[in-house]
């Protein structure tokens, strides 16, 4: 009995040490684990998606979208027309890109204001164009993406999902029907207007102010989007005219580059109260990286620190459902010290982790940030597109000329002069009689 007992109290306790061991090793397994995590370690578990890159635009300007002349798998860096000394706005190439962990991104199918009114149709179907050569061409690296779940679908596959946004309601020129085409070839947002007013909707240079706000076709513009499933942008648009949009959709909008109001009062940032509303609509704010709009102190140059109190601000005040990135390379000249191109998002990831916020941040926060919030809305408005499929058909709503006329003449142009559709006749012949 006495031999027994000795056995097996010998016996527990080699179990007791070995089982000690196994703890300590998971612990330490476990705590090291955590230790090493990076906040960039967050883009490997989550597709970062940027609402925001200009490329196409600087493609037309620089070649006039002749893709033969453009090599986009080189470092364009210290290129002769692409590199930082020739080109102010250049920032993207697909090896930075790479570098940057970038999952998925909205290239942007952009024209100039001065072409509203004239030819912003044709040229914006050239951007639309343009893109999606771009990314048939490179399709080793890119997919095309019009589905939220072609996001997920494209990372897995190691390419960067490649999504259309229009940039300013002046490239339908105040047609559903163009709307309709745009989302038939593949545009999934639309920007409501851009640093213009259109007919239909202020911009953001009127600032708090109101010259049309956002009249009864703009309204039909929102459901017309609602019911497409295409996202309605409010980046650029006037703070009323954001107000006004969030009180009609019944669908999650986004800021596809808009930074905050409070920090810096620039009328293209996001001010509180629509911040607000973009929480209760469950939507998401995209943050810009524009020097000039997310750094409003003219003594110093603008850092990555004031990128960061742009998103911990939104996170902090609506929750980290409801943040982004939309840093819009390639459509500014200007960028933060450390978020230099395309290539650095991981570090700013890794700063985020670090920063000394409270609560703080989270590998879930950072991957919501990454992509998560924007798939969720994508997801959100495919819903209330196929909900709104069951009872509602293609919107019949013809702007009024009227209120083309009126704004062609505050911008000093010739009422109708490019116009022959059916509405304008009665416009005209009341023109040519008061001339």
């Amino acid at each position: 009995m006495e031999v027994w007992t000795k056995y097996c109290c010998g016996k527990m306790m080699y179990v007791t040490v070995f089982s000690s061991v196994i703890l300590l090793v998971i612990g330490l397994a476990i705590g090291l684990s955590v230790n090493n995590f990076k906040g960039s370690d967050a883009l490997d578990s989550a597709p970062l998606i940027d609402g925001h890159n200009d490329l196409p635009f600087n493609i037309y300007e620089i070649l006039n979208n002749n893709l033969d002349e453009f090599d986009f798998t080189k470092n364009l860096t210290d290129d002769k027309l692409w590199g930082k000394k020739a080109c102010k706005s250049c920032f993207t190439d697909l090896p930075r890109l790479r570098k940057g962990k970038i999952g998925a991104q909205f290239w942007v199918a952009y024209v100039p204001c001065s072409s509203q009114y004239m030819d912003a149709v044709q040229l914006t179907m050239r951007q639309i164009d343009v893109i999606k050569r771009l990314v048939v061409k490179y399709s080793n690296d890119m997919q095309f993406v019009t589905e939220a779940k072609g996001i997920e679908e494209a990372w897995k596959n190691k390419k960067i999902g490649s999504m259309i946004g229009v940039e300013g309601g002046h490239s339908i020129d105040s047609s559903l029907a163009v709307l309709r085409l745009y989302y038939e070839l593949g545009a999934r947002y639309m920007t409501l207007t851009h640093s213009c007013n259109t007919p239909w909707a202020d911009a953001s240079t009127v600032n708090n102010g109101s010259v049309h706000n956002l009249t009864e076709f703009g309204e039909a513009v929102v459901h017309e989007m609602n019911r497409l499933g295409m996202l309605v942008d409010l980046s650029h648009v006037s703070h009323n005219v954001m107000r006004r949009v969030l009180s009609i959709t019944k669908a999650p909008v986004i800021f596809s580059h808009s930074s905050v109001f409070s920090i810096c009062k620039i009328y293209r940032n996001v001010p509180d109260d629509v911040l607000n509303m973009v929480k209760n609509n469950n939507g998401v704010v995209m943050v810009n990286f524009y020097s000039s709009f997310v750094n409003c102190n003219s003594g110093r140059n603008a850092t990555m620190q004031d990128v960061i109190d742009h998103i911990n601000y939104i996170r902090k005040l609506i929750g980290p459902d409801h943040v982004g990135i939309g840093a819009d390379y390639d459509g500014v000249t200007s960028v933060p010290q450390g978020l230099e191109d395309v290539s650095k998002y991981p570090d700013l990831f890794d700063r985020l982790y670090e920063s000394n916020v409270e609560p703080r941040w989270t590998k879930e926060d950072l991957e919501k940030l990454a992509g998560r919030n924007l798939i969720r809305v994508f997801k959100a408005v495919e819903g209330v597109r196929d909900s709104l499929a069951k009872t509602e058909h293609p919107r019949q709503d013809i702007i009024n000329a009227k209120d083309i006329s009126e704004d062609q003449k505050a911008i000093n142009m010739k009422p109708g002069l490019c116009y022959t559709a059916k509405e304008w006749d009665g416009i005209k012949s009341t023109n040519k009689t008061s001339q």
